[in-house]
């Protein structure tokens, strides 16, 4: 009876661990990938794919997690984490997931300072002169 039973559980685990390794993320390289590799990601869609591949086209490969996100419009920190998580990576790598972009996009100001550049300080000092 216990000889049945240990095959049993041995056959349930052998079975389980051959469809978890079946189901597992592949991974999907944004600088080597088609279209067809691109949408088969959870969050690339034809339009997403068609951005990709075009500005891959126009100004080259992708040097790392930060230049994807500066040059893709629609990808910033929170859907670079989820495309990652969904299996793309770029030059091989999945995108750390403390790490921040570290560019400002166009027209956006750093933090901390107004868009004529001057600081936040300075900005707040100027509106308490004028009340």
């Amino acid at each position: 009876m216990f000889k049945k039973l240990l095959l049993a559980v041995t056959l349930f685990f052998s079975v389980h661990a051959g469809f978890a390794a079946s189901t597992a993320t592949p991974s999907v390289d944004v600088n080597k990938a088609d279209r067809p590799a691109l949408e088969s990601i959870k969050g690339i869609g034809p339009a997403a794919a068609e951005s990709i591949l075009g500005e891959r086209a126009k100004k080259g490969g992708f040097k790392d997690w930060a230049d994807f996100e500066t040059r893709v419009k629609g990808v910033g920190d929170a859907r670079a984490i989820k495309l990652s998580d969904a299996g793309l990576t770029v030059n091989g790598e999945a995108r750390p997931a403390g790490a921040k972009h570290a560019e400002s996009k166009k027209g956006e100001s750093k933090k901390g300072e107004s868009k004529k550049g001057e600081s936040k300080k300075a900005a707040d000092e100027t509106v308490s002169l004028k009340k």
